[in-house]
């Protein structure tokens, strides 16, 4: 089916139809991704040790920082090339693809170069103590040796959905995914090489589906492809990226501030095993809110498209449907936190303390989740129609407007509960916030519909 085709079912085909169509490689590939962490944390916490467990929370940030980099790059790529291929010049598009690959080897190598020479300040910075301080620093030296890798492997990967090959894209996920699991058992359980085994793992599950993306970007037959003259980097081509990619950025930039304060707050008020039970609870909710940035993925090629083309009444049928099953996903999230929170926390440990906190950072951080798959869609939404303001202040709430103060305050009155407490309330406060904005744009567009509807009836009439 060619592009044409393909673009114009956007505003022609069910928006049911067209939401599952969209957003299933999105969610096959977020799951994918989020399955990537769990498995690396169930086999550090089962084979090596609670403390393990902690010190793999306290590396979330830096994983949240080297992915902020990625992010830029990738995303700022992406959605470059799918504009300069919509115009027919794939010269320029080629050399997107070129500069791509040179950004993410200077910025891979300077990231890993810089946080090398100021690892154990930096973790301890992000909250490691004395106990988890050895872990994070074995995890996280190899993880940065081949962040290189992992950085153009990332962009490399929306790259090809750029490219239109949104399902080689997802086989590249899912073979890391595999991968990723095999390795770690390998490396883990057999060869007993601890928490690094893990690191290992993901380096090269990554550098193989990498391997792979080249040989596909090499062969000459495709509309896209490397050859000599692309790497060299051109000015305004890197300023489009980056000023594409800037959002994504500062939004992972902003997660990463968040966990550090996080982590920093539950050392303080509570303990090491604290983190752990965080990193463990953050990992079950984690899973669920990939799903919906999946159906988020999904939604944004059809919202975008119907707003453009004023046909408001699917842009609102894809908004409906997007809240619905988004909503279904974080209940479903919800009630296996609140029924079956042991057996999520004894996947990732046998230690019985940290069992214990861990199913009381599971009830609590996930308390709210039915109401924040709205919140979430919304957000996304107003991204998908160009108001990139209100939705930028949208995410921002939920992770850091509202969530920086509560951490900052409710600890020194609730203790620890205050930290735990923080991140629901300020979920609940966000998901209202959203659900204002929305009550006052819908006003807009209802005005603006039916303006629309009786233009089109009175040109009928003439």
């Amino acid at each position: 089916m060619d592009n044409k085709k393909a673009t114009l079912e956007l505003g022609t085909k069910p928006v049911g139809k067209l939401l599952v169509q969209y957003a299933t490689p999105a969610i096959v590939a977020m799951t994918a991704a989020s399955l990537y962490n769990i498995v690396d944390s169930i086999f550090i916490g089962q084979g090596v040790g609670p403390l393990a467990i902690s010190g793999l929370a306290i590396t979330f940030p830096f994983m949240n920082l080297a992915s902020a980099f990625g992010a830029a790059v990738g995303v700022g790529a992406s959605t470059f090339i799918s504009v300069k291929l919509g115009q027919k010049d794939y010269q320029t598009a080629e050399n997107i693809l070129g500069n791509t690959l040179t950004l993410n080897l200077i910025i891979g190598i300077s990231f890993t170069l810089l946080t090398l020479l100021f690892l154990s300040p930096i973790l301890r910075f992000f909250g490691a103590s004395d106990a988890t301080l050895p872990y994070a620093r074995d995890y996280m030296e190899i993880i940065l040796a081949g962040n290189v890798f992992s950085h153009t492997y990332f962009g490399m990967n929306a790259v090809l959905r750029a490219a239109s090959k949104p399902r080689q894209a997802m086989y590249a996920t899912i073979f890391t995914v595999v991968m990723n699991t095999l390795l770690d058992y390998l490396f883990i359980m057999v060869f007993g090489w601890g928490i690094r085994g893990a690191a290992y793992a993901t380096i090269l599950a990554q550098m193989m589906a990498l391997a792979w993306q080249m040989w596909l970007f090499s062969d000459k037959r495709q509309l896209l492809h490397l050859k000599r003259g692309i790497y060299g980097l051109r000015a305004e081509l890197v300023k489009n990226i980056i000023g594409i990619g800037i959002s994504p950025f500062a939004m992972n930039v902003c997660a990463c501030v968040v966990v550090i304060f996080i982590n920093q707050q539950l050392v303080h008020f509570g303990g090491d095993l604290d983190v752990g039970a965080y990193g463990i609870s953050n990992r079950m909710g984690f899973m669920f809110v990939m799903l919906v940035m999946g159906i988020n993925q999904g939604m944004q090629p059809i919202v975008g498209y119907n707003y453009g083309a004023q046909k408001l009444d699917r842009t609102m049928g894809v908004l409906k449907l997007g809240i619905v099953f988004a909503t279904v996903i974080m209940t479903a999230g919800w009630l296996i936190a609140m029924l079956l929170p042991y057996y999520c926390a004894r996947l990732f440990t046998t230690d019985a303390t940290l069992i214990r906190l861990a199913i009381k950072a599971i009830r609590i951080l996930m308390l709210v989740f039915p109401i924040i798959g709205y919140q979430m869609v919304v957000t996304n939404f107003f991204q998908s129609i160009g108001k990139v303001k209100i939705s930028i202040l949208l995410s921002l709430s939920r992770q850091l407007l509202l969530l920086l103060p509560l951490l900052a305050v409710l600890p020194e009155v609730f203790g620890i509960d205050g930290v735990w407490y923080a991140m629901p309330v300020s979920d609940f406060l966000s998901a209202l916030l959203a659900a204002w904005v929305m009550a006052v744009y819908m006003r807009k567009f209802k005005k603006q519909h039916k303006a629309l509807t009786y233009g089109r009836q009175e040109e009928h009439h003439h």
